[in-house]
């Protein structure tokens, strides 16, 4: 018999089969332009580590219509992928054929096969163990850099915008923003209740947020023009830093609980193994009911790894708990796992204290929507 965890959770490293569900509306007549991009495309991810098959489906009902399903031995290998520069220019020439597009991801969880006409070799990977308990909430972040010198001039257009308004639809609602630095680092967090994809696009249409964005434009290292859909999809594509863990306990949370971002400098190709043994130690501090971490959330892009953590005790009180590495040996790991010429040694409490103040992002704004 199945049972469900009582804590919330959601993990891009739990080794199960990903299937990736990606919709698009083609805008007439680029049917041609799109096939033949489609083509070159797929051949190009034939060959990605970890890609086991896609196929291509256009709608029985609406041919402008159309579906891509990819099937992954899991989902650290599709991730990489999808966040990497190669995928970023890999795409571009579908862009000019799409109307809208919406991705989905999908950890298998069971299967049913005819036997009769089962292949020889059973698929790659594994299914996900047991189903997991949400809490309806979608969390994601977008990090960003800006120009040496320019981070209070940021920091104070960052905190100073006026909320959009929190209701997206009768189903979406925005929940929460939480907005932090790390020098000239900027990551935002945000946590939506419902549709992800109509929450970003409803923030990117506020007036406030639209504001806000043109007056941080002449800062960031990454030019870009808003009024150039290509220049702007492009931009937030790049800027995108997916969560690849959350784990909370289940129910109401307390009062007095204190939300920190760490930042941590993972090595040249070591991001995803940090974010990946963050993601282990926090299931086991969930597992704990004394723990004084609430909940976390690890976000991790390439080498970009930020954890989120809420906390019930103040950050400096427990370096080693607040940085995800309290256990034998743990520190160990990350010092393997980190950049130590940026972040410092780690081979006493003096050493583990100053990484957790350097690593502590500044807190720009957090803002929770009424009855969030």
């Amino acid at each position: 018999m199945t049972t469900l965890s009582e804590r919330i959770s959601q993990s891009a490293f739990d080794g199960s089969r990903l299937r990736v569900v990606l919709l698009l509306d083609l805008h007439e007549g680029a049917q041609q332009d799109f096939l033949e991009a489609y083509e070159h495309l797929r051949n190009q991810v034939a060959s990605v580590p970890g890609h086991i098959t896609d196929q291509l489906c256009q709608s029985i009902e609406n041919p402008s219509q159309w579906l891509i399903t990819s099937e992954w031995e899991s989902a650290p290998p599709f991730l990489a992928w999808v966040n990497s520069e190669e995928h970023v220019k890999m795409v571009q020439p579908l862009h000019g054929c799409v109307r809208d597009t919406r991705s989905l991801r999908f950890s298998v969880l069971r299967e049913t096969s005819n036997i009769a006409s089962l292949a020889p070799e059973p698929p790659k990977g594994r299914l996900q163990a047991n189903p997991r308990v949400g809490d309806g909430v979608v969390r994601h972040a977008l990090t960003f850099t800006v120009k040496p010198g320019s981070e209070s001039m940021v920091a104070e257009i960052l905190a100073g915008y006026t909320s959009p308004e929190a209701k997206v639809d009768d189903t979406t609602r925005l929940r929460r923003t939480s907005l932090f630095m790390h020098g000239n680092r900027v990551v935002r967090a945000v946590e939506v209740q419902g549709d992800l994809v109509a929450a970003l696009r409803h923030i990117s249409q506020q007036p406030e947020v639209r504001a806000v964005e043109e007056a941080i434009n002449p800062y960031l290292e990454q030019d870009r023009d808003l009024s150039d859909p290509n220049s702007a999809r492009v931009f937030f594509t790049r800027a995108a830093l997916p969560a690849v863990h959350h784990v909370a306990a289940g129910g109401q949370q307390p009062d007095g609980i204190r939300r920190h971002a760490l930042y941590y400098p993972a090595k040249e190709g070591c991001g995803m193994a940090l974010a990946r043994m963050l993601a282990r130690q926090d299931e086991l501090a969930a597992d704990d009911p004394s723990c004084p971490v609430a909940g976390s959330t690890i976000f991790q892009r390439d080498d970009v790894v930020v954890r989120m953590v809420d906390l019930r005790i103040p950050v400096d009180s427990d370096p080693m708990l607040s940085l995800g590495v309290r256990g034998p040996r743990k520190t160990a790991v990350l010092r393997r796992l980190i950049d130590t010429d940026v972040a410092g040694g780690l081979s006493n409490d003096r050493e583990i204290a100053h990484f957790l103040e350097r690593a502590d992002m500044a807190l720009i704004t957090d803002r929770r929507a009424p009855g969030a």
